[in-house]
């Protein structure tokens, strides 16, 4: 199949290129239309009791969020002063006529204790803003921002809308300036890589068309279902990271198919039968590993997998097509243009010849060595603690994260998210009555009545601690754990009580999303390879790569090691979407580098049937290749590791960390080690499967064709 197909794509080179640039002027027009269809939030679950909760109290006693805290102070002037109370009172009345404003409530109308601080010198304010959802309350809030400030007096918008806000606004910035610094880093190592302008140029072709497909399939998904804005920063890092990775294993195989003296149309067929097979398999096992998201209901994680899965699979088609339809135009062209370098007079598998050589020496030594690496790496992550996010996410100088920090430090009595109780089909004695056993829960500071309606109550429950914390989450559970009022129901919800859905929401779906991943890696790697024992041995390399990520994820943000260098605030726990996306995109990326080594090492022992040959020739033949592949892609995760946004910076430093720990010591040393020991247990399969295997098992069997004069040698 792939040497038709490489066959194909040579005579039809012309047309191939003419729809990729169709599609990458649809994609650069109407595809980047999405960033205006995109949505912000999606960490809830449709199912949990928080997300009912918060629709039956809107049914029930009308729109009741406290969406913006605005809070007012000066140095000099006290709330009850003409020179603080006068510009105060007349921005506020201002503000509660605008159509976008449901309701204003201070301490000028109310003269509840806990709007003003314990010095008298601020005060806060309580807006809430018309709308539905999240979006539509963000965009209310744009247009009232400029309303707020009150002339001589220091203002300050904190708040869910606020925060919400401030981290779509800085998830933009960091991502422009992720681009900003990787790009001209990238095209740098690019031309070292390859040694020639041409050649260097190519992966970012197939990366630019990667990540235009991937808007104009994610556009055309938010016809049919809500796509988060996050899903852009997935499509940049799986786009670009996986064209730069499939471009580079098939311009390297290129090269070495026309360096051994084949010409244009036969180099490109060997090329498709051995690299084209290799990056279907990789694109096909990431893109089903991405997909294992899409069993979590919230529309957060299914946007991520809609943005990988199409990103992963445009970078495949376009290595499939795109690539060797360049590659059969440019033919030996693709070496124009070098760059001269100094230490590519030594052969580029030198280095890693010499290390497979080693590792075939000293397997057990290797193997235990690099086993116990690792278990240091991953030991922090036995004590992981799961938790929400909250203001302190945001860099420390951001308004929604100083107006929490003020509430917290100069409010008693106050906080940013209180835990929200819906009492309903209860008299307002019985929920009073139920108020006060709220009362008495443990790490509880205050309970008021919000609204009532009827047999409906709402009840505001301040704490100890921070909405993430775990004084908030015990109270919320043991808030649940009260019996209601005789015939009434009670539902929790609030920021702590959405968080506490959260964490038990992951939780249950965790095992389905690892038994997808796997099933799906044990059948594509068996089909392509032909082995039981190598498919459960990548599984088993993936997990011991990834738990070291973790591992260090743990030490450095949960534990607060780092935070001074990497300017964060540890909040004591891990958002669990986190490392579910982590997971999810870590395992597909170890995959691929399992595949790299494992489709030469198959190679080589479908030619020679000898085992420990095979294992080193197969590790000097794409050592280079998966560093370089690695390297690359490590500068493309960098720009996000220095965003501001606490959660993007966890994810972008894990990722570095799994890549590098996947690229060096698991598939160099660790996997070559177990294959050396295993011997040809490394490619068994019981007869049955070995009979599905010939049948139909991703090979390719075309007959080599004979190579002419060989031409200079080209690297990678």
């Amino acid at each position: 199949m792939f040497a038709w197909w490489g066959r194909v794509v040579v005579r039809l080179r012309w047309a191939v290129l003419a729809a990729a640039a169709v599609l990458v002027v649809l994609g650069a027009t109407w595809g980047t239309g999405v960033f205006g269809k995109l949505t912000g939030g999606g960490f809830d679950d449709p199912g949990s009791e928080s997300t009912k909760a918060r629709a039956r109290i809107i049914a029930e006693l009308g729109n009741q969020d406290v969406d913006v805290l605005v809070l007012y102070s000066s140095d000099s002037a006290t709330v009850d002063q003409p020179a603080f109370r006068d510009p105060v009172t007349t921005t506020l009345a201002r503000l509660g006529g605008m159509p976008e404003v449901a309701s204003v409530t201070s301490w000028y109308d109310t003269r509840a204790a806990n709007l003003v601080s314990t010095d008298r010198h601020a005060t806060y304010a309580v807006v809430q803003l018309r709308g539905v959802d999240p979006d539509d309350k963000i965009a209310a809030y744009e247009r009232v921002e400029p309303a707020l400030d009150a002339p001589g007096v220091t203002t300050e918008a904190g708040g869910t809308v606020p925060f919400g806000h401030e981290a779509n606004e800085q998830t933009e910035r960091d991502l422009i300036r992720a681009e900003a610094l990787s790009l001209p880093v990238l095209l740098v190592l690019l031309v070292v890589i390859f040694g020639g302008l041409v050649a260097a140029g190519t992966p970012l072709v197939i990366g630019g068309l990667a990540i235009l497909g991937a808007f104009v399939a994610v556009r055309l998904l938010t016809f049919v279902t809500d796509i988060s804005v996050f899903a852009v920063n997935v499509i940049t890092l799986i786009g670009l990271g996986m064209a730069i990775d499939y471009a580079l294993f098939v311009i390297s195989r290129f090269r070495e198919e026309l360096a051994a003296g084949h010409g244009t149309p036969a180099a490109i067929r060997r090329t498709m039968t051995t690299a084209g097979r290799t990056v279907m398999v990789s694109g096909l096992t990431i893109a089903l590993a991405l997909a294992s998201l899409l069993i979590y209901p919230q529309s957060f994680l299914r946007s991520m997998a809609y943005g990988g899965v199409a990103a992963v699979l445009v970078a495949m088609l376009g290595a499939l097509t795109v690539l060797p339809a360049l590659l059969a135009v440019l033919g030996p062209r693709v070496n124009a243009l070098r760059i001269p370098t100094p230490w590519r007079r030594r052969s580029a598998g030198e280095g890693w010849a010499r290390v497979a050589r080693s590792v075939m020496r000293r397997p057990w030594l290797y193997a235990v060595g690099v086993v116990a690496i690792l278990a240091v790496f991953a030991a922090p992550a036995v004590r992981m603690q799961f938790g929400g996010f909250d203001e302190r996410v945001l860099p420390a100088g951001s308004e929604p994260r100083v107006v929490a920090d003020r509430l917290a430090a100069d409010f008693p009595g106050s906080t940013v998210g209180p835990i929200e109780v819906l009492v309903s089909g209860a008299s307002a004695a019985e929920a009073r009555g139920f108020a006060e056993r709220v009362e008495r829960v443990p790490g509880v500071t205050g309970v008021g009545v919000t609204a009532n309606r009827g047999d409906s109550t709402l009840l505001s429950v301040t704490y100890t601690g921070e909405p993430s914390g775990d004084a908030a989450q015990d109270a919320v559970r043991a808030i649940r754990d009260l019996p209601a009022p005789p015939g009434a129901e009670v539902l929790v919800t609030g920021r702590t009580a959405a968080d506490v859905d959260l964490v038990s929401s992951l939780a249950s779906r965790l095992p389905w999303m690892a038994l997808i991943m796997a099933a799906a890696t044990l059948v594509l790697l068996f089909l392509a390879f032909g082995s039981v024992v190598l498919p459960i041995k990548a599984v088993l390399m993936n997990l011991v790569s990834i738990g070291a990520s973790f591992g260090v994820v743990v030490w450095i943000f949960q534990d607060g090691h780092l935070s001074g260098p990497l300017a964060f605030t540890s909040t004591g726990a891990i958002d669990p979407s986190n490392l579910i996306l982590m997971l999810a995109v870590l395992f597909g990326l170890a995959t691929d580098y399992e595949v790299f080594l494992l489709s030469r090492v198959r190679e080589e022992w479908d030619r020679t049937g000898d085992n420990t040959a095979s294992v080193a020739t197969g590790l000097a033949a794409t050592g280079r290749i998966i560093t370089a592949a690695a390297l690359l892609l490590i500068v493309v995760v960098a720009g996000f590791a220095t965003g501001g946004i606490t959660f993007i910076k966890l994810i972008g430093i894990g990722m570095i960390v799994a890549i590098v720990v996947d690229a060096t010591l698991v598939r160099a040393l660790l996997v070559p080690a177990t294959m050396r020991l295993l011997g040809r247990w490394n490619w068994w399969a019981p007869g049955p499967l070995g009979r599905v295997y010939r049948r139909y098992g991703i090979r390719e069997g075309e007959p080599a064709e004979p190579a002419r004069e060989p031409q200079p040698a080209a690297h990678p």
